[in-house]
């Protein structure tokens, strides 16, 4: 019996992989001529990605290490899993609102220097401590830019610890808006927010919009000592520019979770290596859930959460189903309606929906799809990719 064969380009948590039946599916990081991939951290952007792959599978939220247009125009949806590590990166940005409010690396680094056979090490402690004095966070304000599944849980952390939280994200979805904590408020324009913040933490992607969103310019508005936060993607941030705040020291602390030549060894900053999403449980929360898309796309044509393809979903009335993708152009689902007609297959139900240039049908019929059926809708002018969907897991 032949099986999906799915290659892994990361160590995916054992867990999710168990979500792969064993009769219908092969995993691993040797496979040659994968159906699907699952990946972390690994780049693909280098890589020659085989032309059987149907869908790609990222065990986490950002999507940066991946060729998205390139498998836009093969017709390949890109998933990923929105949510599954929120509540890892929220516990480490509470981490890094205490670590900075209470000076606590500096502290740890001024004890690490201590001689321990010093005869006033006393001393030492309690006059050198002075210099570590902190704040409390409690009626400090919290800016918070980007409100969806980890931004609203940190905002609701941060409501409970007495701070103000202030929001900002002009492209907050309705779902993410009813998450939000009521008592958040909302900022107009990125500059209000910078100007009132004591802490600003930053829960962004990583697209054309937001690269170096927070440059020179925009931290120049920030009250002065106030501390910066990003565990989101580094290039939202312009180091440079935080560098040079530092030293004028109208920052007072950069934390974050991305090393980089131009940060390491400068005073006020504070980089972790990656940790936002590296617990075991986030990393088996990501891998279930891309598992469970990758499968469904896979075995039923239904997609959610993919990135680059809308949501679909569709319930199976008919052992023969046929999915396509396309662009989103005038008269596609006319065109494909008129093949479908023309191969004596009549339709029992369609879905139809459409993200950006991106379109995407799923299609039962009455009877078995012939080869030519298939062939005559991958001719048609838009048509990025169509296949059958075997009623039973192959």
């Amino acid at each position: 019996m032949t099986k999906y064969q799915v290659l892994t380009l990361n160590q995916i948590s054992a867990n999710g992989l168990s979500r792969l039946p064993a009769t219908r599916y092969v995993a691993g990081p040797e496979i040659a001529m994968p159906d699907a991939i699952l990946v972390r951290s690994h780049d693909m952007h280098r890589m020659d990605i085989a032309t059987g792959v149907l869908a790609i599978g990222r065990a986490g939220a950002g999507t940066n290490n991946i060729p998205l247009a390139q498998l836009s125009k093969r017709g390949i949806p890109v998933f990923n899993a929105p949510g599954a590590n929120a509540n890892a990166v929220k516990e480490l940005v509470l981490a890094a609102l205490l670590l900075a409010a209470r000076n606590l690396v500096p502290a740890l680094d001024y004890v690490a220097r201590l001689e321990a056979d010093a005869p006033d090490l006393e001393k030492q402690v309690e006059s050198g401590k002075k210099q570590f004095a902190g704040v409390e966070l409690p009626n400090r304000t919290l800016g918070i830019v980007g409100l969806g599944a980890i931004g609203s849980m940190v905002a609701d952390t941060a409501l409970k610890l007495g701070m103000k939280v202030i929001g900002y994200d002009p492209e907050i979805t309705v779902d993410a808006a009813w998450r939000l904590p009521s008592s958040v408020v909302k900022a107009a324009r990125i500059e209000d927010l910078l100007r009132q913040s004591d802490f600003v933490t930053l829960h962004l992607p990583l697209i054309d919009a937001t690269r170096h969103l927070l440059n020179s310019d925009r931290l120049a508005v920030m009250k002065p000592g106030a501390f910066l936060l990003n565990f989101a993607r580094d290039a939202i941030v312009d180091d440079q520019a935080v560098v040079s705040a530092l030293r004028k020291r109208k920052l007072k602390a950069y934390l974050c979770d991305f090393p980089s030549p131009t940060l390491l060894g400068e005073p006020g900053v504070v980089a972790l290596p990656h940790l936002g999403a590296s617990t075991e449980e986030a990393e088996e929360n990501c891998a279930v859930m891309v598992v469970e898309q990758v499968r469904a796309y896979l075995e039923h044509g239904t997609i959610a959460n993919a990135v680059n393809f809308p949501n679909v979903d569709m319930l199976r009335e008919s052992p023969y189903r046929m999915s396509i993708a396309n662009a989103n152009v005038p008269n596609m689902l006319g065109q494909i309606s008129t093949a479908l007609a023309a191969s004596g297959l009549n339709i029992h139900n369609m879905v139809n929906k459409s993200r950006g240039d991106m379109a995407y049908t799923l299609v039962d019929v009455d009877s078995p799809i012939p080869a030519a059926a298939l062939t005559a809708i991958s001719a048609i002018d838009g048509v990025l990719a169509v296949r059958a969907i075997p009623a039973e897991p192959v």
